[in-house]
C-alpha cells in the first residue's frame, strides 16, 4: 500500500510539471494532503486556463481499478470539467469496461502509464 501511495504521488506531481507547459494553472491533491477543492471534490489535478477549469485529473494505481472506484468516477465526471483517468497501462483495458458498465463511457477520457525498468 505504501508503493502504491509513493506512485501516485509521484504521479500527480510528474503530471503537474509535464502539464504547467500548457495550462495557466495546475493545482494537485496528493494522497494524504486535500488542499485544492473544486465545486466540492478534491481531484488529483485541477487544469485551469484563464481562471475556468478546463479538465480535472484522478490517478489511479493497480489497487484503484475497481467497481467501488468507478462510482467515485462518476461524481468527478458531473462536476462540470472534463474527467481524465490516468491508469497502469496494464489496466486501460479493465478500465474501459469499468467505465462502459457505470455508463461514464462518453464523459471520462483515459490515459495510461507503465513505469519501466531496465538493468544492464
Amino acid at each position: 500500500m505504501i508503493n502504491e501511495q509513493l506512485i501516485h504521488d509521484w504521479m500527480v506531481v510528474y503530471l503537474k510539471e509535464k502539464l504547467s507547459r500548457s495550462y495557466d494553472k495546475v493545482l494537485i491533491n496528493l494522497a494524504d494532503k486535500k488542499e485544492n477543492e473544486f465545486n466540492g471534490i478534491y481531484p488529483d489535478l485541477i487544469l485551469s486556463n484563464h481562471g475556468l477549469v478546463m479538465s480535472i485529473i484522478q490517478v489511479e494505481t493497480d489497487q484503484g481499478i475497481t467497481e467501488a472506484n468507478s462510482e467515485t468516477w462518476k461524481g468527478l465526471a458531473g462536476k462540470g470539467a472534463k474527467l481524465i483517468l490516468m491508469v497502469p497501462k496494464k489496466h486501460k483495458a479493465r478500465t474501459i469496461d469499468l467505465l462502459w458498465h457505470s455508463g461514464l463511457a462518453d464523459k471520462a477520457s483515459i490515459g495510461s502509464y507503465e513505469l519501466n525498468v531496465t538493468m544492464p
